[in-house]
């Protein structure tokens, strides 16, 4: 990890989002009390990445949660870690007021569609920054099988691969 957050640079704007894991089936069960970050689903044992990416699509952080964390859950704490920004952006997943509240705290333009049932619309939208650089990032350490399947029993070892592989892609830069 502390790697990995050594080769992350300044970033001018934030992308997050979450992507599902599945979790291979015996990575669950550890013999230890430590956070194991496995969720239960109708497919089976389930890990979700939330991931903050920069304009260049290099993740900045991530962080690791059970698949049944709602992305609206996570984020209020882990956009407090985050650099400070410009514009943070993500998809309508993040769409509430307490996510909006902690963008603006933070001096930073929260670009996030509003749902469909919003009663405000998405007039103040800028579509222009709103891009998809989080699942292109998401394709890329895909490629990694270590990540792509959870084999790790525990929440800080399958983070130290995330943490490997985000490095990884920094290398070139």
């Amino acid at each position: 990890m502390a790697i990995f957050k050594a080769l992350v640079q300044e970033p001018d704007w934030e992308f997050i989002d979450g992507s599902i894991v599945k979790a291979h089936q015996h990575s669950a069960g550890a013999a230890s009390e430590e956070n194991q970050a496995i969720g239960k689903s109708r497919g089976g044992n389930t890990t979700k990445i939330h991931m903050a990416v920069d304009a260049y699509g290099l993740p900045i952080d991530f962080d690791i949660t059970g698949k049944e964390v709602h992305d609206c859950k996570v984020a209020p704490e882990f956009i407090e870690k985050l650099p400070t920004t410009g514009h943070t952006i993500a998809d309508k997943g993040y769409d509430s007021e307490e996510v909006r509240n902690t963008i603006r705290k933070k001096s930073s333009i929260s670009v996030i569609p509003r749902k469909s049932n919003s009663k405000i619309g998405n007039t103040d939208m800028d579509w222009c920054l709103y891009r998809h650089l989080v699942e292109n990032l998401f394709d890329r350490i895909n490629n990694f099988s270590a990540i792509t399947t959870r084999f790790d029993k525990l929440k800080r070892n399958y983070a130290s691969v995330v943490a490997m592989a985000c490095a990884f892609l920094w290398l070139p830069m």
